[in-house]
């Protein structure tokens, strides 16, 4: 099962901020139809119903002429509305008027109103200082006289036509039922049309800004966050008690981040309790072997007497390794520079009996000149020690023991016995950890020994080759001077 992908913020915030202004500016179009349908309904009320008072009025003398009849309905509407003027247009070319129209409608407008069926007229520009309004109302209607086309209005303008033209505000070819009524499914196309050619640019251009402005800010939003998380990278074992800031992270992410910090807090102090009983009990066992060790030599020379020396002698290591292995957590303030040829020579003949006793030749192996390293003598002993010691107890009780010290700054521990099998080489240097479960020992030496070199900045290897037994290596960093 593959792990979830974690959602991108800023694309996120791309795509609802892109949504949401593509929704608000739909909504401020919605408002404003409505705002001008609640501004001005009656005039287009009105309009409306000028056509259909002259609808019924409209017919031909015996000439053919139109002509415009004083009916009951376009009477009482002339009577309500004392500024109502009509303009007649039939195919043909010919021209009724009734009423007195606006000098702007009153020039001949045939061939420019010819192809609009139900429209909106007016002007352009500013009358006494103010916007000019829709003044007229155009469409195109059957009489008896035929079909004409009635261009009416029931505002009268005041004003001449002079720096003024029309402007077509509607749609044109806008098809009308025979009842008068819209006839959307041919309408609505044209207006989402409409609407499509205002709105797209806007939405684009809205969305390129969105697009490019966005990761910017979020990057510049989250910088205290990205730096709190690299430092959290950079936390381990032995920078468990480091905070991470919280002084730039955006305040929506000071919890999580307040969180993480009292959860290092907690695990720093849980494990240092766990030392502390580790270094404690180490401690309280030494006095015990110590009488154990003392009783132990009262006995007579005989095979389980010496076996048991042995145990005790592997139970005051074991409490030995624990210690070293506590105070490895303790600041490393005592480091000097050393030939690590003369240091190790030393060191190897003080292990050399243990290793003549229990069976084994001894050789050391020095380079030509200094290998100088700048160490912890005391940690440096304690790992050659682990080694040489992990040697003696599964090398086989038989071969040489040799401790080699090379010019590139490494130290060598080389047996004769089995040897690790390669799948157990990055396993041995874990705690506890033993290649033969019913081996003696606790574990502990090679673990030691790898945390001790990575606290020098150096490292330990097991090496492969065709060699009987097995081969430690350790490469600490040469002094500066030395390099």
């Amino acid at each position: 099962m593959k792990p979830e992908r974690a959602r991108s913020l800023q694309w996120l915030l791309v795509r609802r901020l892109i949504l949401l202004q593509a929704g608000m500016l739909l909504f401020f179009i919605v408002l404003l139809i409505v705002v001008l349908s609640v501004v001005k309904p009656r005039l287009m009320i009105d309009n409306e119903a000028a056509v259909t008072a002259v609808t019924g009025a409209v017919d031909r003398d015996k000439d053919g002429k139109l002509i415009v009849h004083d009916t009951d309905e376009l009477t009482q509407f002339r009577a309500e509305h004392p500024k109502v003027w009509y303009i007649i247009h039939d195919a043909t070319g010919q021209t009724a008027r009734l009423g007195i129209a606006p000098p702007d409608y009153d020039r001949d407008l045939g061939s420019l109103l010819s192809s609009v069926d139900h429209a909106s007229v007016g002007f352009a520009g500013k009358r006494d200082g103010k916007e000019m309004r829709p003044e007229a109302f155009v469409q195109k209607v059957d009489t008896k006289a035929g079909p004409v086309q009635v261009v009416t209005s029931t505002f009268h303008s005041r004003s001449d036509s002079e720096g003024f033209d029309i402007s077509i505000t509607a749609i044109v070819d806008m098809a009308r039922k025979p009842d008068g009524t819209a006839d959307w499914p041919r309408v609505l196309p044209g207006l989402l049309a409409s609407l499509g050619i205002v709105l797209l640019p806007i939405i684009l251009a809205m969305g390129v800004t969105t697009l490019v402005t966005t990761p910017a800010v979020v990057r510049r939003s989250l910088t205290g966050l990205i730096g709190a998380a690299n430092q959290a990278a950079r936390i381990d074992f032995d920078t468990r008690a480091m905070q991470l800031p919280v002084k730039n992270v955006p305040q929506e992410v000071v919890p999580l981040v307040s969180a993480f910090n009292q959860a290092l807090g907690r695990l720093a102090q849980g494990i240092d309790s766990h030392n502390r009983f580790l270094t404690d009990a180490a401690h309280e066992l030494r006095t015990p072997i110590a009488i154990l060790r003392t009783r132990a030599e009262l006995l007579t020379d005989e095979p389980e007497t010496l076996r048991l020396r042995q145990d005790i002698e592997r139970l005051s290591h074991l409490a030995q390794q624990l210690l070293d292995h506590q105070s490895l957590d303790r600041p490393n303030e005592h480091r000097r520079v050393v030939d690590l040829a003369e240091f190790a020579g030393r060191v190897a003949a003080d292990l050399a009996p243990l290793a003549i006793e229990a069976g084994y030749d001894f050789a050391f192996e020095p380079p030509d000149g200094k290998v100088e390293v700048e160490v912890n003598a005391l940690q440096i002993e304690q790992l050659l020690a682990n080694i040489v010691r992990n040697a003696i107890e599964h090398g086989g009780g038989k071969g040489t023991i040799t401790v080699l010290v090379d010019r590139a700054g490494g130290l060598e521990v080389h047996d004769e016995g089995p040897g690790i099998p390669v799948e157990e080489h990055k396993n041995v240097f874990e705690p506890f950890y033993r290649v033969h479960p019913h081996s003696h020992g606790a574990g502990l030496g090679l673990n030691l020994a790898r945390q001790i070199a990575q606290l020098h900045g150096g490292s330990i290897t097991i090496l492969n080759g065709p060699w009987q037994g097995a081969r430690v290596r350790v490469h600490l960093p040469l002094h500066r001077r030395t390099a």
